[in-house]
């Protein structure tokens, strides 16, 4: 149970610095390159496909629980402190919630069939150039 009480508080942390993650994006401070990384981070953290398929045994949860928190920590790192402060109690006292959104999740979904595409092709093309 110990470590069900600590996985749950981690997952709460997380779900806080998310969206501290959100607020710290729409502070007009913060410069372009910080906001592409908060943009990409949000992006896999809320999407709904992984990188890694969470039902391939032991790697499927690699990305829960080492992509992401890198992601995280990159993010925040390349955040002023105190726009990561103000951002911080703003999600203290504004916790977002969000929503099922099919239109959210199939717009999620086109773009990573896309840039699967596009990485395919550029594997055949390499590998055609090769040959």
């Amino acid at each position: 149970m110990k470590i069900l009480d600590t996985l749950r508080k981690k997952a709460k942390k997380l779900k806080r610095e998310i969206s501290a993650l959100y607020y710290a994006y729409q502070d007009k401070e913060l410069k372009f390159f910080p906001k592409m990384v908060i943009i990409f981070t949000l992006g896999y953290a809320l999407s709904p496909i992984d990188l890694i398929p969470d039902f391939i045994p032991v790697l499927g949860y690699l990305d829960d629980l080492i992509i992401i928190p890198a992601l995280l920590a990159l993010s925040i790192r390349l955040i002023p402190k105190e726009i990561m402060g103000r951002a911080r109690d703003k999600s203290e006292k504004e916790p977002i919630c969000l929503k099922k959104n099919w239109v959210f999740g199939i717009i999620f979904i086109s773009v990573w069939i896309i840039l699967l595409t596009v990485l395919l092709l550029a594997i055949i093309k390499f590998i055609r150039g090769n040959a």
